[in-house]
């Protein structure tokens, strides 16, 4: 970890403060500080809250965009549609896949984003993996369904129904 940077006191500028009282505050987002500067004893209010570093998609023809898990929300519910797999499931699916790309770093592939939902499909419905697989491999003869079938099959997907 590194150092901490000095708070100022906004009265006289002395970098020299101490803590008086903290409480989380923002519904837990963020921290709430009184400070007293050790020279003038001047009181006053700090925040901390986390500073995300943002999430950047890199496309397959090397564009980049901002993260949108709004756009797997909307993928899976298409690959979904007419199956019972409710908005709640997929919006934990959505924010799963964030989380985890999160982890991995600022810079993600739209390939590492189709592989972690596929993962989390597999295990909550067969047709709605085979739907957006079809989709997301770009499957245009019928031998790539059956390959798909053959792979969840080795690999154990849940049952449906």
């Amino acid at each position: 970890m590194g150092t901490l940077a000095p708070v100022f006191c906004p009265a006289c500028q002395a970098d020299e403060t101490k803590v008086v009282d903290s409480r989380v505050a923002e519904e837990g987002a963020a921290v709430r500080r009184r400070r007293q500067c050790l020279s003038c004893g001047h009181r006053f209010t700090t925040f901390e809250r986390v500073d995300e570093v943002p999430l950047v998609v890199v496309k397959s023809d090397g564009t980049r965009r901002p993260f949108d898990r709004t756009k797997i929300a909307q993928g899976v519910a298409a690959a979904s549609k007419g199956r019972a797999v409710d908005d709640a499931r997929i919006d934990q699916l959505a924010l799963a896949v964030e989380d985890e790309m999160r982890l991995d770093g600022g810079e993600v592939t739209t390939a590492q984003i189709g592989v972690a939902v596929l993962e989390r499909l597999r295990t909550i419905d067969e047709v709605t993996y085979l739907r957006f697989a079809s989709v997301y491999k770009d499957f245009d003869v019928a031998a790539d369904f059956h390959r798909e079938i053959e792979l969840l099959s080795k690999l154990g997907a849940a049952p449906t129904g």
